[in-house]
């Protein structure tokens, strides 16, 4: 009973403090605006996708019906890829502002249809967006320090001190009950809104369960880390201000200062080729084929393919199962770099995830952006699939290129479509084709 009589009266002191229910007003409007920023990012992911395929399904149906060929339809027709933000991805964008989520790809050499983008996507931002995961991961330990740096102190200052600890029974009860009751009623600012923004999506109840798990987990490690100092004897000596200080200038390390290091210091342990090197690599392929005999390309062709290596006679200068041939060889000679850029990639995130231990907004932001989908892994995981789909495009049309049958738009309704996938495991084996 005594631990709930110390809780009611401390929140019945909370509430009589003007300036801390400001502060909570002004907690759950940036509550509100993080929720609905991600909302609004999120649903114009959506209405984007939505609108990219219908109008892609219009414009391939024009362009086969213009056809009189299949390298010409494989040519003029492109194909939507896209992955669709998840039901609480409005909680965490994450890595969707890096890396791409939707590509209109064709036959085409892949290559430089996925990285000539690259050079488009801002570097990774140490701080984030302002999402519902930039709230909780960077300005909550702010929060959290702004209401409990003078817990003590203020009392101390105030010359209420030594009667507070003198008629309790326990002090440290006392201050506990206290912090307790602020920071309950600063998650509640916090999480109103995010639980208005699952109810909005229909999100799925374990997600969001956990996506308030790592909000309150990240809560209570500052909220006994500001009571810890707090209760030392290095803040007795301290002022109020001179106490957040020294909080601000933690915050400051774990949440600045240690991404920071940790990504110049990733920058250094693992080197990586970049999209462009890809692009310019494969181009130079492609390029180059125009001006080499073309049984150069029909032999760097057909190590990979010899199912087809007595189809290759052509009966003129220009056949589309040559120019295709040298589109695939243009790849795989990019594919070595492609793979070590995607190994480096996903090396490069195992090892943020181990820095993310030195820094907890850093590791909750991450875990956030898991539990969305968001996250770098959910990016490869994406760019894989275009991968497949672009192999499956090269099934289908590889047999039409290399027979004498007449084009049919019967033929081309079983053209693949590409099926978004929600799950799928990035390896680091070669996705050459």
């Amino acid at each position: 009973m005594n631990v709930f009589s110390n809780l009611k009266r401390e929140a019945h002191f909370v509430a009589k403090q003007r300036y801390v229910i400001a502060f909570l007003s002004i907690v759950f409007l940036l509550a509100v605006f993080s929720v609905w920023s991600g909302i609004s990012e999120t649903q114009s992911q959506l209405t984007t996708i939505e609108r990219l395929q219908q109008k892609d399904q219009i414009d391939r149906e024009d362009v086969l019906s213009k056809q009189s060929d299949y390298g010409s339809a494989a040519y003029y027709t492109f194909q939507l890829t896209y992955s669709a933000p998840s039901e609480i991805a409005f909680a965490a964008l994450g890595q969707r502002d890096i890396y791409p989520w939707k590509h209109r790809v064709r036959m085409l050499a892949l290559e430089g249809q996925i990285y000539e983008t690259d050079v488009d996507n801002p570097e990774l931002s140490f701080l984030g967006k302002f999402d519902f995961a930039f709230l909780v991961s960077v300005l909550l330990p702010l929060f959290v320090i702004l209401l409990l740096h003078d817990l003590r102190s203020s009392e101390r200052e105030a010359g209420r001190y030594d009667l507070l600890i003198t008629t309790a029974r326990k002090q440290q009860n006392l201050w506990l009950s206290r912090a307790f009751v602020l920071c309950s009623a600063l998650a509640i600012a916090v999480l109103l809104p995010f639980i208005v923004g699952v109810l909005f999506f229909k999100a799925p109840l374990t997600s969001a369960l956990l996506m308030i798990l790592v909000v309150l987990a990240h809560l209570v490690f500052w909220m006994l880390l500001t009571l810890a100092f707090t209760a030392s004897k290095t803040a007795s000596k301290q002022s109020s201000a001179q106490t957040a200080s020294v909080l601000l200038a933690a915050w400051l390390t774990v949440t600045v200062l240690v991404p920071v290091v940790s990504d110049m210091a990733i920058d250094e342990m693992v080197h990586s080729p970049n999209g462009g090197e890809i692009v310019l690599t494969q181009r130079e392929a492609v390029n180059d084929a125009w001006d080499l005999p073309m049984s150069d390309t029909w032999d760097a062709f057909l190590v990979n393919h010899p199912k087809w290596k007595d189809s290759t006679q052509m009966d003129s200068l220009f056949e589309w199962k040559w120019y295709y041939a040298f589109q695939q060889v243009g790849d795989e000679k990019a594919s070595e770099l492609s793979n070590a850029y995607l190994n480096a990639t996903l090396e490069k995130d195992a090892l943020a995830g181990r820095f993310a231990l030195l820094s907890p907004p850093m590791l909750a932001q991450r875990l956030m952006s898991s539990i969305a989908g968001t996250d770098t892994q959910a990016s490869m995981r994406y760019e894989q699939s275009v991968r497949q789909y672009h192999q499956r495009l090269r099934h289908f049309y590889y047999p039409l290129l290399f027979s004498d049958d007449e084009f049919s738009l019967d033929t081309m309704s079983g053209l693949p479509k590409f099926t978004p996938l929600k799950i799928y495991k990035a390896t680091k084996s070669s996705h050459s084709f």
